[in-house]
């Protein structure tokens, strides 16, 4: 059971990771799937993919040493296609098509010399690992480059067969400098191939597919047949992937617990339906965003019950009271709910308050400025935006509202003071800056402007 933590946005303190290891353990995770994008810490050539906030050295390992002595085998993720590399001017002639940073060049050999050489600093950083993730989902786009056109003209190729040669080049080059380490990949590129596609391409004998669906109602049958054709086409092991936050929408703020228990409960037909040796393991995946460019979806400590609940579940075979008592107990909280938002979210694990002052904000802010600014009479019908445009407001009518909204902004003020304040012991100062800019200042600078429009009329 790894516990997905997706690093390409928000990324946590090296403090509060180790904080919550001991947490993922007791609840019953078994390891870790990194997904680092641009927080490693890159050297020479690679320097300029890490980001101003990317973890040293001496953090990672102190991190993956933690990771070790709670017994959490670490699987370190590179998402191939490399977004966030071929963003950089400095790699862009590395993109399939050039205007696009969405897909690496597969007939360039400088891409695959990129490939490896990120491979080799990621490795060298880790020891003893059993799996390394290369990604391989969503090449949109590949075959769309002159070179791929070229090469799809020639007798036999398809997009198909450019695919898998391409993700059959990434698993050699992990696979034969690091033969003790097993390539793991998403499968959603393979699932729509013919097996005799899949069979004749060498991948299967390289690679464990994970085989990811997030939906709260997934279709089993379906997936039992995948695995099973899977399997005759010669893949030994797979994955399944589940999610416990960041996949029911690009900008939630906070976590549907209840949509992601049913999530993982469907995964548990699927492995109670399929043949025991086949299956090694499941990823519970936390996306932090839908991709590189993407705003930020909900913050790693606002989804720990709902990782509590989907791990205990994964643990337990299932969900029941019992289960429900022990998350509690695990997080410190004595009302967990699942299938609504929790209205009064306190608990005791690293980053609660971070979670109890998001919900404040979530619930309250937006609707409780609106409710003024647009439902109130006095405001809608004598503070109206042409009154404030020219500064005018009859004396009297202030005092109908003023008070309010002096109020509200002081009230609010203080929250966002505390939960600034809270999100400093765990997230570095761009994520705190990019989240208040999408889920706080747009209703706060409202009701700031039209305090600021009241004193000036």
């Amino acid at each position: 059971r790894l516990v997905h933590l997706d690093l390409k946005g928000a990324a946590p303190r090296s403090e509060y990771l180790e904080q919550v290891l001991p947490l993922f353990q007791a609840l019953g995770a078994t390891g870790l799937l990194l997904e680092y994008e641009d927080t490693f810490p890159y050297t020479g050539p690679l320097e300029l993919l890490r980001a101003p906030h990317a973890y040293s050295p001496v953090e990672l390992r102190a991190l993956l040493s933690r990771a070790r002595a709670q017994g959490l085998d670490v699987v370190p993720l590179l998402p191939f296609p490399l977004q966030f590399v071929l963003k950089h001017r400095a790699f862009a002639h590395l993109r399939e098509v050039k205007e696009l940073p969405n897909a690496l060049n597969p007939h360039k050999g400088e891409s695959l010399a990129l490939v490896k050489a990120m491979i080799d600093q990621v490795m060298a950083l880790h020891e003893d690992l059993k799996w390394f993730h290369i990604g391989c989902d969503e090449v949109y786009y590949l075959g769309e480059g002159e070179e791929s056109k070229q090469w799809l003209q020639q007798q036999d190729n398809t997009p198909e067969k450019l695919c898998l040669s391409h993700i059959k080049a990434v698993a050699t080059c992990l696979a034969s400098s690091y033969p003790m380490v097993t390539p793991i990949m998403w499968d959603d590129m393979l699932r729509g191939m013919s097996e005799e596609t899949l069979a004749g391409s060498g991948v299967p004998q390289l690679v464990q597919p994970m085989i990811w669906d997030y939906a709260a109602d997934i279709d089993v049958e379906g997936k039992v047949h995948l695995i099973e054709k899977y399997r005759r086409c010669g893949f030994s092991k797979v994955w399944f992937a589940s999610a416990f936050k960041g996949a029911t929408g690009v900008n939630q703020s906070l976590t549907l617990i209840g949509h992601h228990l049913r999530n993982q409960m469907e995964w548990l037909q699927v492995a109670s339906r399929s043949p025991a040796d086949v299956l090694e393991g499941i990823a519970l995946t936390g996306w932090q965003r839908y991709d590189h460019f993407s705003v930020l979806c909900e913050l790693l400590p606002v989804a720990i019950p709902s990782l509590a609940v989907c791990l205990q579940a994964l643990k337990n075979g299932g969900y029941s009271e019992k289960v429900k008592e022990n998350v509690e107990k695990l997080l410190g909280m004595s009302n967990l709910e699942i299938d609504t938002f929790m209205s009064t979210s306190l608990g005791t694990f690293p980053g609660s308050n971070i979670l109890t002052l998001v919900t404040q904000v979530s619930f309250y802010l937006k609707s409780s400025v609106d409710e003024l600014l647009e439902r109130n009479r006095y405001v809608t019908g004598w503070f109206s935006p042409y009154h404030r445009k020219r500064k005018i407001i009859h004396p009297i009518i202030t005092h109908h509202f003023q008070p309010d909204a002096v109020s509200l902004l002081s009230k609010w003020n203080a929250v966002v003071e505390d939960l600034q304040a809270a999100m400093e012991q765990v997230f570095h100062k761009c994520a705190i800056e990019e989240w208040m800019e999408e889920n706080v200042h747009p209703s706060l600078q409202k009701l700031q402007q039209v305090v600021d429009d009241l004193d000036e009329a």
